[in-house]
């Protein structure tokens, strides 16, 4: 996969590219990363890239002039821009389905704002808009790196396990079972016996059942369109019941 940033502050990607799975997928060439400055592609004489906004109002937004240079001179480069994504409050928000959809594409393209927001223009070179979150950042940058983080780890061959990512919260449409490491008993904590039987049928159940009724807790609004198993549905009467 191939992915491109266009930030005014490229030193913020410097350890994400070089780091832990990322890294090691640059390394092994499954991910080709590059940030491109897009203050390099102004025409103001200041090197401006933002200006006041029509009408008035507070705040400074990103001029179209140095994002369109910055996306043609990497069109150039590259080939081709794949999806173009801006960072933007009132995008989709991003979310695990999004995650598998766009580790689908070989090409992807991050657009990176600062200020008070764009010039509308710029959404014409524009594929997808996500949000990461209903809350402030100061720029895109930290949403491009948890994008790129969530995506990334979904390609062939970049975690150790491939069975690690479909058993990930949120990709079974549940949140993650709970789990366990030695040793058995930690001060007098102990693991579930089901998980020491090595019984796998029983564990997968057991598994399953945990990750339900955690979701029911924790996040039941993520089974308001899942489909239940008719084992789920029994869990999810047991589970109202109980809490009745």
């Amino acid at each position: 996969m191939k992915i491109d940033i266009l930030s005014l502050f490229p030193e913020m990607f410097t350890g994400v590219v070089s780091s832990s799975m990322i890294g090691k997928a640059v390394e092994k060439e499954l991910l080709d990363i590059k940030v491109t400055n897009f203050r390099d592609f102004t025409t103001d004489r200041q090197n401006h890239v933002d200006d006041y906004p029509y009408g008035g109002g507070a705040g400074m937004l990103l001029q179209a002039q140095p994002i369109f240079a910055a996306l043609d001179h990497v069109k150039e480069q590259r080939g081709d821009l794949g999806r173009v994504i801006l960072l933007d409050p009132a995008g989709r928000k991003f979310d695990q389905q999004a995650a598998e959809e766009l580790a689908q594409e070989s090409q992807l393209t991050f657009i990176c704002g600062h200020y008070e927001g764009y010039d509308e223009r710029i959404k014409q070179r524009v594929t997808d808009e996500f949000s990461v979150g209903d809350f402030v950042l100061t720029g895109g940058e930290l949403g491009a790196m948890v994008m790129m983080d969530a995506t990334v780890r979904l390609l062939p061959d970049v975690l150790g396990n491939s069975a690690s990512a479909p058993g990930d919260s949120f990709s079974s449409g549940l949140l993650e079972y709970p789990q366990y490491t030695r040793p058995a008993d930690f001060q007098g904590l102990t693991v579930p016996d089901v998980l020491l039987s090595g019984n796998h049928q029983k564990i997968a159940e057991w598994r399953h059942r945990q990750a339900f009724l955690k979701t029911c807790q924790r996040r039941p609004d993520l089974l308001a369109d899942k489909t239940l198993s008719k084992e789920e549905q029994v869990w999810l009467r047991q589970f109202k019941q109980k809490k009745d």
